[in-house]
């Protein structure tokens, strides 16, 4: 990463901001406007859909010119989980993370627009994220093709909706990716204490003030608030963490690794040196984020079974 592209991050995220705690409407308006300044592929297809009784985007990789044919498109659908702290964010916000999934693999994505915090507090996030998995398995989709990915909140939704299915009773989706995702609502890892001042985008404070909306008195000290200190893995599908070591919440990921490998559960804990939460937002900007979403899709092109795959290794 060079210098120039480390500044021009930084100088993006450590923009002036009021002080105090700002309203709900400010900081969704402010998080609008800086991933509206994040690359998304040319060419995709999208187009707004329901899934599970919710609005959400459906993501296509594009057409060739005159055919009409989609190019590159493989079996495979990504449900995709958008990142705000469970109170801000939407499918259209998280489009570059979930476009450039959809360019890579030649899947398609489904990016649900689940209910937000403080109007719908948990568990309201976890519940419309388990009803877009249980419309793709009811329309006939094979769990072997679906994965789930996230980033931050979205990240943490990519797991504790797999708990969610779990304990429902229904198939684990083939893998999981989560980009610097929040895994740990007890905020007890070392990282949120080691990283203050390091992190451009989150203070303890700031985590705690989003945090509390999503709660809304709701103790943090369960599996599917803090999965990475509290969660059975039993059973899980191959995971994929991405962190930076530039965030406070980079112990989510290293104590969810770790929590993983101990339940037996296939792992790759991937962090990337000098870098902040979700700097695979910055593809185009950061060469790590290309490299980062290029070893993402790999991962989930590895473990998503289609037709092709599955006679190859019956053979």
């Amino acid at each position: 990463m060079s210098k120039e592209q480390r500044t021009q991050v930084s100088a993006m995220l450590r923009q002036p901001r009021p002080d105090g705690s700002r309203s709900v409407e400010a900081i969704r308006a402010g998080f609008k406007a800086m991933m509206a300044q994040m690359v998304v592929p040319d060419g995709l297809r999208i187009t707004k859909t329901t899934l599970g009784d919710r609005p959400a985007l459906h993501v296509e990789p594009g057409t060739e010119p005159g055919t009409g044919t989609r190019t590159g498109t493989r079996t495979g659908t990504i449900l995709y989980f958008h990142g705000g702290g469970w109170v801000f964010g939407s499918p259209e916000t998280a489009l570059s993370l979930t476009g450039n999934l959809v360019a890579r693999t030649g899947f398609t994505a489904y990016s649900p627009d689940y209910r937000l915090a403080p109007e719908h507090p948990f568990p309201a996030a976890i519940e419309d994220t388990l009803s877009a998995y249980r419309a793709l398995l009811d329309s006939g989709e094979d769990p072997s093709t679906i994965v789930f990915a996230g980033d931050s909140a979205g990240g943490g939704l990519s797991v504790t909706t797999c708990l969610a299915a779990r304990d429902a009773g229904l198939p684990m989706p083939a893998a999981i990716v989560a980009f610097s995702p929040g895994l740990d609502a007890t905020r007890t890892g070392e990282s949120m204490d080691t990283k203050a001042g390091i992190d451009p985008f989150f203070t303890r404070e700031s985590l705690g003030h989003t945090g509390a909306m999503y709660l809304a008195g709701a103790d943090p000290h369960q599996p599917l608030l803090s999965p990475a200190v509290l969660a059975d893995l039993t059973g899980f599908p191959p995971m994929l963490l991405q962190a930076g070591t530039d965030e406070v919440l980079l112990d989510d990921s290293t104590r969810m690794a770790a929590r993983a490998r101990a339940a037996g559960v296939d792992v790759i804990l991937d962090i990337t040196a000098d870098v902040p939460h979700v700097f695979q937002s910055f593809v185009g900007v950061l060469d790590e984020a290309d490299r980062a979403l290029d070893r993402a899709a790999l991962f989930l092109t590895q473990h998503v079974r289609t037709p092709d795959t599955a006679a190859t290794s019956a053979r």
